[in-house]
């Protein structure tokens, strides 16, 4: 890996170096990263009460992440078992000393809370800015408004004549104080509720898609959505106007820059690409040979105070070793590949194939996918999760 992204997942004014780690339906598993510069050096796992056999495998696939907001003390996990589980990856800010002769301690993640409401798989989660407040969807096609420290559900959008007539792909909070909920889905339309209203009814419904709504980013009063139909349209809800980008390939994941006048959009024709908002030309696009997805729903993002473009990886290219996932990383300005992160998740072996979310929005069997991330900027540094078939999250940090 090049050396401009070193990966370790927190750095501390002691004499060691932490790499990386992973949990697993409470099971907390230590993985150092095995791309150049750092060396694998062990692999430990931390079991939880919760699980007693440490080799009871995941239950299904991870198919959202999301972290508290600002700390992004917490990450959450929305998986195909239906469940949505609260994680603390550092419930200590210290660690015991060590000797020459012992391997370094390893902070220990800890189960918050698990979430239990939906009766079929969790495609997307999205967190309030006052942390008392998530929202989560998928299979059920209803949106549902969550009480953090309660456990329970406050509200239910949909699930009626009014709601989604299909899977919900994406949720969003949106408007003054995280009052409106965006969801978009595989019926092609984008929906907003009102969290503080008693209706059923949808407050508005953009309906301009062709195809499956896969993606949604909200930026102010813009509501962003990339659809299969290859097109990713931009809303501006208060000037009741619309932009269309035209990209060529089914869209399955769109990202803002900071400034919002560029955009990372990622398409089923082996790219992602960079676009200019104002003119909606390619700024960039970022391939490999090695890298292919032309049929699985992957997560891209921008990574590193916008440095790197980061996604995972459906597997049908260049096999990684062991059967493990990776991550790809590009320069976001030179469109140069900077890294490839092999992400393992438990002892090597085969990972029997999973189904994870296809173009079509049916379920396909693959294995070793790495299909949904979050960032985190701040704190001790920059961090970041990622999840896929094997139920696993892993947590690195980026220096």
């Amino acid at each position: 890996m090049a050396s401009s992204i070193a990966i370790v997942s927190i750095t501390l004014p002691l004499p060691i170096s932490i790499t990386g780690f992973s949990f697993r339906c409470g099971v907390l598993l230590f993985c150092p990263p095995l791309s150049p510069p750092i060396k694998r050096t062990h692999t430990r796992l931390l079991q939880d009460e919760s699980r007693a056999d440490t080799k009871d495998p995941p239950k299904g696939p991870v198919h959202a992440l999301a972290y508290s907001a600002s700390p992004g003390t917490y990450i959450l996990t929305g998986s195909a078992d239906r469940s949505i589980r609260l994680y603390n990856p550092f419930p200590s800010t210290s660690l015991p000393g060590e000797d020459r002769h012992s391997r370094p301690a390893v902070p220990q993640g800890r189960l918050i809370q698990t979430y239990a409401a939906h009766g079929y798989e969790v495609l997307s989660l999205a967190v309030a800015a006052d942390n008392q407040r998530f929202v989560s969807a998928g299979g059920d096609r209803t949106v549902f408004l969550w009480d953090v420290t309660a456990a329970v559900t406050t509200k239910r959008f949909g699930g009626n004549v009014h709601g989604h007539s299909a899977r919900i792909n994406c949720v969003s909070f949106a408007g003054d104080g995280d009052s409106i909920v965006v969801s978009g889905g595989f019926d092609t339309t984008v929906r907003l509720w009102d969290t503080k209203s008693n209706s059923f009814k949808p407050i508005q419904v953009l309906d301009d898609a062709r195809d499956a709504v896969t993606s949604l980013v909200v930026r102010g009063p813009e509501v962003i959505a990339g659809s299969v139909d290859g097109r990713v349209r931009s809303y501006d809800i208060r000037m009741g106007r619309v932009t269309t980008d035209a990209i060529g390939a089914p869209v399955t994941s769109v990202d803002l820059t900071r400034d919002g006048r560029a955009m990372l959009v990622g398409s089923l024709d082996n790219k992602l690409r960079l676009m200019d908002r104002d003119n909606g030309a390619c700024l960039r696009a970022y391939a490999d040979p090695g890298w292919k997805n032309d049929d699985v729903r992957l997560q891209a993002m921008l990574g590193g105070k916008e440095k790197y473009v980061i996604v995972g990886d459906a597997m049908a290219g260049e096999p990684a070793p062991n059967g493990q996932g990776r991550i790809w990383a590009w320069d976001l300005l030179t469109g140069k590949l900077a890294a490839k992160v092999t992400v393992p998740w438990g002892p090597q072996g085969f990972e029997p194939k999973k189904k994870v979310v296809g173009r079509d929005g049916k379920e396909k069997a693959r294995s070793n996918v790495i299909s949904c991330m979050a960032w985190r900027e701040g704190g001790w540094g920059d961090q970041f999760c990622v999840g896929g078939t094997s139920g696993v999250v892993t947590v690195f940090g980026v220096l």
